[in-house]
């Protein structure tokens, strides 16, 4: 690490990778000869239109994502997403959710607001520590869409196999694992991200979106804005986007493909999550919270015997210079994420740390 930096485990806005840093603020004040900050350019300029351009087409190939496929920059995070899904997806009025835990629950509600919800497969038995059976769920004939958040923050799990949609559009909540391993795209009908996580700064959602589902009869009700037509439409220009993120997100987008692309991130991420999992699945004073085949390989959440303790590491680990490991307040507990800049040399140093405290203190 350099300049002083810390080893970042925020659950987002979070680390990006060192070199993409560092390529930003070399071009902060100019870039590539404008004379202009991408902060202050018009985003109607020639110079931003080429980086926009950039950004989506380094973005299908780093996705390998079909041509009847949309790529949308959208303002807002997950909020504004889980009103656009239903109020853009919800035809009949019907859809069906998957509980999994805090993010599918927030959509779970959002989208009551605009029909039915049916909530087909649920972990909440267990306080969100595994994913359901997916393989036979009871989907009616007549429903929209099935919604899934592929990998939730808060609680660690991920799914490991794409539920049985049984023909239906399958809808997926994937900011937390946004580009960090290979995704066969023409298995969603709509796959959507916070891009703070894994991407970029925080302020924007990257939705993909397969083209027949982009309606032009929807209900008066649904503002222009939170429309996916108004944005396809327009080449998410409709009003001044947020450039900086669009830019920044680019260069994320490069720096994986020069870096072996997704196969190569996925086992980088497999590699540093063994790390901490191997020492917590040893320890005998840490303890993980999620059932083993259902773990996040981004966010790991832990325990130790009692809120006191779990209070107790926390501080330390703020003082040994490791951030952002407090559990959400939802759930307490100690939470790792180790998203894709987060390098193996930092999970490699928190373990470190941790089997020290757990010597210490044990």
């Amino acid at each position: 690490m350099k300049y002083g930096r810390t080893y970042n485990f925020s659950a987002g806005p979070a680390m990006m990778p060192e070199p993409v840093l560092e390529e930003i603020a070399a071009e902060v004040m100019n870039y590539h000869g404008s004379g202009m900050s991408v902060m202050e350019m018009s985003h109607r300029s020639s110079v931003f239109q080429q980086i926009l351009d950039e950004a989506e087409a380094d973005l299908r190939q780093l996705m390998n994502i079909p041509q009847n496929y949309k790529v949308l920059f959208i303002q807002g995070g997950g909020t504004v997403q889980f009103a656009m899904v239903p109020m853009n997806l919800m035809k009949n009025g019907k859809a069906c959710y998957i509980e999994t835990g805090a993010w599918s629950k927030k959509a779970i509600a959002e989208a009551k607001k605009y029909g039915d919800v049916q909530i087909i497969a649920s972990s909440a038995d267990k306080n969100f520590s595994y994913v359901p059976d997916c393989s036979d769920l009871p989907i009616d004939e007549d429903v929209d869409y099935v919604y899934i958040c592929e990998n939730e923050t808060i609680n660690g799990t991920t799914y490991r196999k794409l539920p049985n949609t049984k023909g239906k559009i399958l809808v997926s909540d994937q900011s937390s694992m946004f580009l960090s391993r290979p995704c066969n795209v023409a298995d969603y009908g709509l796959i959507w991200g916070g891009v703070q996580k894994n991407v970029g700064p925080a302020g924007m959602a990257i939705v993909i979106i397969r083209e027949d589902l982009i309606r032009d009869d929807l209900p008066s009700f649904v503002p222009t804005y939170l429309q996916y037509k108004t944005h396809a439409d327009n080449g998410s220009l409709y009003n001044t986007p947020n450039c900086w993120d669009i830019y920044c997100c680019g260069k994320v987008f490069k720096y994986l493909l020069a870096n072996g692309g997704l196969e190569a991130q996925a086992q980088r991420n497999e590699d540093k999550a063994k790390v901490l999992y191997d020492f917590l699945d040893s320890s005998k004073f840490f303890t993980g919270a999620v059932r083993t085949e259902d773990r996040s390989v981004m966010n790991v959440p832990f325990v130790t015997p009692s809120k006191e303790q779990d209070a107790e590491v926390v501080a330390a680990t703020k003082a040994a210079g490791f951030d952002n490991l407090k559990g959400h307040k939802s759930v307490g507990g100690l939470r790792a994420s180790i998203y894709n800049a987060m390098p193996k040399e930092g999970v490699e140093s928190l373990v470190a740390f941790l089997k020290s405290y757990e010597k210490e203190h044990a």
